[in-house]
C-alpha cells in the first residue's frame, strides 16, 4: 500500500522544514539529534526528551541533543525521511514507540515492512490507560462499560492515532472484553497524545486512551479521573491508586515501550556505538530518577535484541488486527 498524495505532500513540507531547521545543527561537529514524529506536548516528545536529558545530565554526549519535531503519519512522514533522506546520518536517533510496530503491521508507513531501519533500544515502558474528565459520570471503569454497551456510539474516544492506532486498539480491546464491538466505537483521532488530552480537558472528547507517563501532572492538577492502567499490575507512586483493567475484570493490558531507531545506512562503529551508549545510560542511577520522574519504568533491551522483539511485535500485532477487524 503506497502513501497517498495527501501524506506525500506533507512529507515533503515537514522534509523540508527539518532540513532547514537541523541543517545548521549536522555541521557542527559532536551535535546529536532526536526526531520527535509528532507535535510537542505528547508521548514522542517525552521519548526524546528521555534521550536529551539523560545523555546530557549523565555526561554522556558533549553537547545538548538537539530535539525536532517531524509531525504527520503517526510517524509515517519521519519514518519515510529516514530512509529517504539521511539514511547514514550517526547523530540522529528517531523516538519510537510500541505503536511504530502497530503502524508497520498496519501497512501504514507505506510499503515498509520494519526491518529497514536499525532498531538501537528502549530505555523505558509505558503503559495505556483509560482516561476521563474528574467532573465525568463514571467512577470506574464498570460504569464506562455498562454506558459502552448501551450507546457505543454516543461516547466520544480520542487518542493521538487513527483507527488501528495503538491508542484506538487499547479502546477496541477493552470495548471488545466488555462484548462491544470496535466497529461501533466513536472514535475521534489526534494527531499526538498532547492534542487529544486538551480535547478531553475542553469536553470535545469524553474518553482518553493515552498513556500513564503523559498523565503525571494531570493527575497532580485534580483535572483527570483514570479509569483504569493497562497493567499487568498496578503501579507505583503517583499511579499506586488506579485500578488495573484486569483487577476490575476486564482482561486487557497494553504495554508501551519508549524506543528509538536509526537509518538503515548508519555504520556498524556508529550503531555499536549508540548501543552502548544507550546501555550504559540506562544502568545509571541518575538516569533511574529521571525514568522515574517521566511516569516511566524499567525496561532495556538494546541492538539485536530489541530488533528481534520488534520484528516480533510486528507480527504479533498483524494476528491482533485481524482480531479486532482490520485483517488486511
Amino acid at each position: 500500500m503506497k502513501i497517498n498524495t495527501t501524506l506525500r505532500h506533507a512529507s515533503c513540507l515537514a522534509l523540508l522544514g527539518s532540513l532547514l531547521l537541523t541543517g545548521s545543527a549536522q555541521a557542527q561537529s559532536g551535535e546529536t539529534e532526536c526526531i520527535a514524529p509528532a507535535k510537542p506536548g505528547g508521548g514522542y516528545d517525552l521519548t526524546c526528551r528521555l534521550a536529551a536529558n539523560g545523555l546530557e545530565e549523565t555526561g554522556r554526549i558533549d553537547q545538548p541533543m538537539v530535539v525536532t519535531y517531524m509531525p504527520g503519519g503517526i510517524g509515517a512522514v519521519a519514518y519515510n525521511h529516514l530512509n529517504g533522506v539521511r539514511t547514514d546520518d550517526p547523530s540522529l536517533i528517531v523516538a519510537a514507540s510500541t505503536g511504530a510496530a502497530v503502524n508497520l503491521a498496519l501497512n501504514k508507513f507505506g510499503d515498509y515492512s520494519g526491518d529497514e531501519v536499525r532498531w538501537l533500544g528502549a530505555l523505558g515502558v509505558d503503559y495505556g490507560a483509560i482516561v476521563v474528565n474528574a467532573d465525568a459520570p463514571w467512577e470506574d471503569l464498570d460504569d464506562l462499560m455498562s454506558d459502552l454497551q448501551d450507546k457505543p456510539g454516543e461516547i466520544a474516544f480520542g487518542a493521538g492515532g487513527t483507527v488501528g492506532s495503538q491508542d484506538w486498539m487499547k479502546a477496541a480491546l477493552t470495548a471488545k472484553a466488555a462484548d462491544v464491538s470496535p466497529q461501533k466505537l466513536r472514535y475521534v483521532a489526534f494527531e499526538g497524545g498532547g492534542e487529544a488530552l486538551a480535547a478531553l480537558l475542553g469536553n470535545h472528547i469524553q474518553v482518553f486512551t493515552g498513556d500513564l507517563s503523559e498523565l503525571k501532572s494531570q493527575l497532580e492538577s485534580g483535572k483527570i479521573r483514570v479509569l483504569a492502567s493497562l497493567s499487568e499490575e498496578r503501579m507505583g507512586g503517583p499511579f499506586a491508586e488506579i485500578p488495573t483493567a484486569a483487577e476490575q475484570g476486564y482482561d486487557v493490558q497494553w504495554p508501551i515501550w519508549r524506543g528509538y531507531y536509526m537509518g538503515p545506512e548508519v555504520s556498524d562503529e556508529a550503531y555499536s556505538t549508540w548501543v552502548e551508549r544507550m546501555k550504559a545510560l540506562s544502568e545509571d542511577p541518575e538516569f533511574a530518577e529521571l525514568r522515574e520522574a517521566r511516569g516511566l519504568f524499567p525496561m532495556s533491551r538494546f541492538g539485536d535484541d530489541f530488533d528481534q522483539y520488534v520484528q516480533q511485535q510486528i507480527a504479533n500485532f498483524k494476528s491482533l488486527a485481524q482480531e479486532v477487524g482490520l485483517g488486511q
